[in-house]
């Protein structure tokens, strides 16, 4: 029945000269997304991106769309030639498909084609009206109907389809830039993650880990997250990194209840180098303010002071239950709360300084030797690329 998916865009569409560029990324992330169907072919039609199927499964490719970012929804569609007899033919077997030949339905017609001889309200009467004499168990109701079918005349062709399935909204993959996401275990770090790929970022993953106080199956746990991301965001980098150096350092030297904002500021030195290589302009964390005593403004202040780049907090004004709702919704939630623990659960301080200030954060950095500690952990670097 359904040998196209029309593609439609929304937020895209209200930028201006750099729309084309924006099309191309998402037509891009489409192919990629139904990249298991060789024979399918993905292009744009004006506003609208069409795939041909070419015999592909029309219900799977759908399910691979919903996880595509940028795409405000689509719909499975029927292509009719521009001849009105062929339309209001195609729109007779959607009608019967969809309704099994009883029901309500109402049309609601566009013709982006000005040349096509009848306007939208004539298309929609003609097609009513040949809908109710092939179908007599069926009925116009423009108020309740069981089936919106609508038909939208282009320039080469009709498209008919009976759904609209919403998409994720959002920016296209690629289209705002690189970053480097800091990926814990928890529950927060994959949201912002996820969040931060719908705004259109390509990102580099980095988990830190110490190693052997943290265990092999943590660190499973944690590719186990970037596998469930990459099916929303396609294959992703996972650079794991040691910092068990770097918190005996400050075990041994340091103020205990700084320890995790002094442990936070060097991972934040460690993934600015990384930016450097990867190119990338910002780092994302899972930060909640306030949520717990490393989130508070202050030690936030602290830890941002550490590096030169925009840090982006996805989850800052979240509340915890909206954050696991989420999770929930994106499938992390599982996975997250297995009862594995990274290496700042291990490393919190009995007591956590709740408002630290960065001079006195910067007086206790001074016994210990950034920059070598910085290069070495740098130099355990471990990269592994995940996802299909």
């Amino acid at each position: 029945m359904y040998n196209h998916i029309l593609i439609r865009y929304g937020e895209l569409t209200t930028k201006g000269a750099n729309r084309s560029d924006m099309e191309q990324i998402l037509e891009r992330n489409v192919r990629q997304a139904l990249a298991a169907w060789p024979q399918v072919r993905v292009g744009r039609i004006h506003t609208r991106i069409v795939v041909e199927l070419h015999g592909a499964p029309v219900e799977p490719a759908l399910q691979k769309l919903q996880r595509v970012f940028g795409i405000s929804s689509f719909s499975p569609v029927a292509v009719a030639p521009l001849d009105m007899k062929a339309i209001c033919e195609t729109a007779i077997q959607v009608v019967k498909h969809e309704l099994a030949g009883k029901g309500a339905f109402k049309v609601e017609a566009r013709r982006g084609n000005k040349q096509f001889p009848l306007d939208s309200p004539a298309i929609a009467r003609e097609v009513g009206a040949s809908v109710l004499r092939a179908l007599p168990d069926t009925r116009v109701d423009v108020h309740q109907p069981d089936l919106v079918l609508e038909v939208d005349v282009r320039k080469a062709q009709a498209y008919v389809y009976p759904r609209r399935v919403p998409g994720l909204g959002g920016f296209p993959i690629g289209m705002s830039g690189r970053a480097i996401a800091l990926l814990s275990g928890g529950i927060d770090s994959p949201v912002a993650v996820w969040k931060a790929m719908k705004r259109g970022l390509s990102l580099d993953l980095v988990h830190y880990h110490s190693f052997p106080f943290t265990s092999e199956r943590a660190q499973r746990k944690v590719e186990d997250l970037v596998g469930i991301l990459a099916q929303w965001g396609g294959r992703l980098p996972l650079h794991l990194i040691s910092v068990t150096e770097i918190q005996a350092e400050i075990r041994k030297h340091c103020p205990e209840s700084l320890r995790t904002v002094l442990l936070r500021r060097m991972m934040f030195r460690i993934a600015t180098k990384l930016a450097t290589e990867c190119r990338a302009g910002a780092l994302i964390t899972g930060d909640s303010l306030g949520q717990v005593a490393s989130q508070t403004l202050s030690a936030l202040n602290a830890v941002d002071a550490a590096t030169t780049l925009t840090v982006i907090r996805p989850l800052a004004t979240e509340d915890k239950l909206d954050i696991i709702d989420v999770a929930k919704r994106i499938g992390t939630y599982e996975t997250s709360v297995q009862p594995f623990d990274d290496c700042c659960s291990l490393f919190a301080p009995r007591r956590p300084k709740t408002n630290p200030k960065l001079d006195e954060v910067e007086r206790a950095e001074e016994r210990l030797d950034v920059e070598n500690l910085v290069a070495a952990a740098l130099d355990s670097r471990e990269c592994k690329m995940i996802g299909a």
